[in-house]
């Protein structure tokens, strides 16, 4: 009985744990999912100066510290410099770049296939073909003799190789084809070159890409580039926000503003004093140097001689340091003061401080005559020089003031006249209405003398925009950091025609002289690359005909807190490219 009854427990014990295997016990639902957390978008704040005139980097007009600094994070370059500022490849614009022939000089480039602007648009020959047309037809473009001697820019592989063919061998190649622009916007917009850009970028081909500007609130905003094909940019934004001295000090303090990029003057250092902790700043030469642009193929100062005569009675240096006194004093055409091999060139007896007795002499002889009064006549009229400064461009009108009071002290009547930067640094002309009603004349075709009296070939005025006259002394900048020969052939050389642009067009100040122009045209080939006294013979010339007169190289001041230091690293960086070059690895200080 008692075996039965053990057997009925067993029994009922393994239906019970079949039971038990077969029958889950309930378990809770899981839980309902909720919002992902989403991170909060990185900003880094920059406080300018200015926000310039535009966006081309080609354009001696829209030249800004802005502008340099933009066009780094913006747009594609071929060659970018590395840290000794020789050219490196950027493969991720091209993966190779060689001379294939020199019999034509030949560069072939094969560019990178992932390589596109944020239009999805890719990166290709037309863009190369749209920047070599522009610069060798505008008289505004920045360092453009290297581009004049490409005869043929041909396109391979469905756009992604270039065959750029050369008239003559041009050494300095790798300089050419940075700053690309978006061809397939820029080509059939209304102002294309110059108006599409002034106010932006219409595409990026770099980590950032231009979001807004707005010159209202002073801001551009660059916001990471999405379809950047390469490593993507850190920060979600980096905003450039136009400040002055006391708001820039203000920010810094508070932590709205990381980093600053100021005009180097007693008045920013008097700012920054009183902060606690005080700052640090690095001093960041720009890629210009401030000069005096001095007519040359019509008016007062057509004659060499009365340009070497007025510029006796200016005081360089007094104009240097009550505007820019933490800038570099620039005695040359060539490399500005901060570049490695810069030297004085100025001679004996080259403008430095107000020399009278050689300003009477050098006036004398170029046909001016003193009235009794003490005041400077030429042609039975007195004379009257309009001094032009871009209206855009704050300390160039600081500059264009004292020269004008100098000249007016010495008894030439001179007036400060600003003008917008397009018109001022592409024609050099300012509007009439704000020039004083002295006799004035049209420009015309005028014949330039050799250093042995011969006539050269006439250096003929671009045509002057309705309303506007020419200016006598144009105040602006020279672009520097490029190669040296290239440089000096596009500020001085004459425009003359060739088969691929038969009627270029004149310079801002109608400089030509035939004479110097086959020695500017060797250096920029390299012929003069090993031989220093080629350079030394284009500056001695250059001093006697004075197309325009070197003031110095503006220093900007780069200011940061510690935490921006720690976060960016931030240096003054390449000359042609500025303390922002390396902003795609920023990060937002604290995060």
């Amino acid at each position: 009985m008692i075996r039965v009854t053990r057997a009925l427990v067993l029994a009922l014990l393994a239906v019970l744990l079949a039971a038990c295997t077969q029958v889950p016990l309930a378990q809770p639902p899981p839980p309902e999912p909720g919002p992902t957390a989403q991170p909060e978008p990185t900003e880094l704040v920059v406080a300018v100066e200015d926000l310039g005139a535009g966006y081309n980097p080609h354009l001696l007009a829209h030249s800004s510290p802005l502008t340099t600094a933009v066009a780094a994070l913006v747009l594609p370059s071929v060659f970018r410099p590395g840290a000794d500022g020789t050219p490196q490849l950027d493969r991720t614009i091209a993966t190779s770049a060689e001379v294939v022939s020199t019999e034509p000089f030949t560069v072939s480039y094969e560019l990178n296939l992932e390589a596109s602007w944020s239009t999805n648009t890719p990166i290709a020959a037309e863009d190369f073909v749209y920047l070599w047309e522009q610069m060798r037809a505008d008289a505004g473009a920045v360092d453009a003799a290297g581009y004049r001697m490409i005869t043929d820019v041909r396109s391979r592989a469905g756009g992604k190789a270039v065959d750029v063919v050369f008239a003559d061998p041009y050494p300095a190649w790798r300089s050419l084809f940075s700053d690309l622009l978006p061809a397939h916007l820029l080509k059939d917009a209304p102002g294309s070159w110059t108006g599409a850009t002034t106010g932006g970028l219409p595409a990026s081909g770099g980590p950032f890409r231009i979001a807004t500007v707005d010159p209202g609130r002073g801001e551009v905003v660059l916001a990471r580039n999405d379809t950047y094909w390469d490593t993507p940019a850190v920060l979600d934004t980096l905003v450039l926000r136009r400040l002055d001295d006391a708001a820039m000090a203000t920010g810094l303090a508070a932590g709205d503003v990381d980093v600053a990029l100021a005009e180097a003057d007693p008045a920013v250092r008097t700012a920054l004093g009183g902060l606690a902790p005080v700052p640090r700043t690095q001093l960041a030469p720009l890629p210009t140097v401030t000069q005096l642009g001095l007519r040359a193929d019509d008016g007062p100062l057509a004659d060499a001689r009365a340009r070497r005569g007025v510029a006796a009675l200016l005081d360089r240096e007094a104009i240097r340091t009550a505007v820019a006194p933490e800038s570099l004093p620039a005695d040359a055409f060539g490399p500005a003061p901060s570049e490695p091999g810069y030297a004085p060139t100025a001679p004996a007896g080259a403008p430095a401080r107000p020399d009278p007795i050689a300003a009477e002499q050098l006036l004398g002889a170029a046909g001016w005559t003193r009235d009794p009064g003490g005041g400077w006549r030429a042609d039975g009229r007195p004379v009257s020089l309009v001094v032009g400064w871009a209206a855009e461009r704050a300390e160039d009108g600081r500059v264009a003031r004292l020269v004008a009071a100098q000249l007016a002290a010495a008894g030439i009547d001179a007036t400060a006249v600003e003008s917008p930067a397009a018109d001022l640094l592409v024609r050099g002309t300012v509007p009439a209405d704000e020039v004083p009603s002295t006799p004035a004349t049209a420009p015309t075709a005028t014949a330039t003398p050799s250093p042995t009296g011969a006539t050269g070939a006439p250096a003929t005025s671009a045509p002057q925009p309705a309303g506007a006259v020419a200016a006598d002394v144009v105040v602006g900048p020279r672009t520097v950091g490029g190669d040296p020969g290239t440089e000096l052939a596009s500020d001085y050389g004459c425009a003359l025609p060739t088969d691929v642009v038969p009627e270029p067009p004149a310079t801002p100040t109608g400089f030509c002289f035939p004479a110097l122009q086959l020695l500017l045209e060797s250096l920029a080939a390299g012929s003069g690359a090993d031989d220093p006294a080629r350079f030394a013979a284009a500056e001695s010339v250059l001093w006697t005909q004075l197309p325009a007169l070197p003031l110095f190289q503006p220093v900007s001041l780069v200011v940061s807190s510690a935490a921006a230091d720690a976060a960016t690293g931030i240096a003054p960086g390449p000359l042609t490219e500025g303390p922002l070059a390396g902003a795609a690895q920023w990060r937002e200080p604290g995060r």
